[in-house]
């Protein structure tokens, strides 16, 4: 007797990365691998689960992940109504649990698979991390092998949150199963210097694949510097509980 296999779901640590806001039909699996084809040059596999129209798996080479359009009204009215959408039905885009080397490749497939419905649905993608909302004519166009930071992680500066510091962080980097990461600096000094320290940072994490420890350093050598990770702390800015490691330099 065959024992068949079920396609991977998303994990709990692995929560939806974008939310499909649209109406009428959800676009046909057939119409997503030949756009998926046509925009990227490479076939895109696609298996629906036993029994179930809506729910499938993406998979293009070793990298893969889940999609469910639509998704059950019970179980999101609530966030339809916290979306600022006026959007019927609404769909999900997650990844199938991945090694952090891979963790890159499985992102930017959700991300195409994203774009992709978006696109065919002419509805709105809404990434969960950075709370950016993709209407069809926001996606940036991209050649398969391209990987740019910005499209997946933002910077955000805070002057609100303490009387006398700015807080700047990201959001995007728990995407890829790592911290966020945080700096704060003194107000009337500019932004920029922590944004170039925050986005050189988040590269050379993902290039490592893993969170630095407390007291360890990071170098940047395409700024000259080098940081040390001073705190580890949670904290909700955009209202989900992230870890943070807070970085100073040297």
């Amino acid at each position: 007797m065959r024992i068949r296999k079920k396609a991977p779901k998303p994990s709990a640590k692995r929560p939806p990365l974008y939310f499909l806001g649209y109406r009428g039909s959800a676009p046909h699996t057939d119409e997503v691998a030949a756009l998926y084809e046509r925009e990227y040059g490479v076939p895109l596999t696609i298996r629906h689960e036993d029994g179930s129209a809506e729910s499938w798996q993406a998979t293009h080479g070793p990298w893969s992940a889940h999609v469910v359009m639509p998704l059950p009204m019970s179980h999101v009215a609530e966030v339809m109504k916290q979306l600022s959408w006026e959007h019927d039905l609404m769909g999900a885009v997650a990844p199938t649990v991945a090694s952090p080397r891979d963790m890159p490749d499985t992102v930017l497939l959700a991300a195409r698979l994203a774009r992709c419905l978006t696109l065919l649905s002419q509805g709105t993608a809404y990434d969960v991390i950075t709370q950016a909302y993709v209407n069809p004519s926001d996606w940036q166009q991209r050649t398969l092998p391209s990987f740019l930071l910005d499209d997946h992680v933002s910077i955000v500066h805070d002057d609100t949150s303490q009387p006398d510091r700015v807080w700047s962080y990201t959001l995007g980097l728990s995407k890829f199963g790592l911290d966020e990461v945080e700096m704060f600096t003194g107000k009337g000094l500019p932004d920029s210097t922590a944004k170039e320290v925050l986005t050189e940072s988040s590269g050379e994490l993902l290039r490592a694949g893993h969170s630095p420890k407390v007291d360890a350093t990071l170098e940047l050598p395409l700024l000259g510097r080098t940081v040390r990770v001073k705190n580890y702390r949670t904290a909700a800015p955009a209202g989900r509980m992230l870890g943070f490691r807070e970085l100073r330099t040297s």
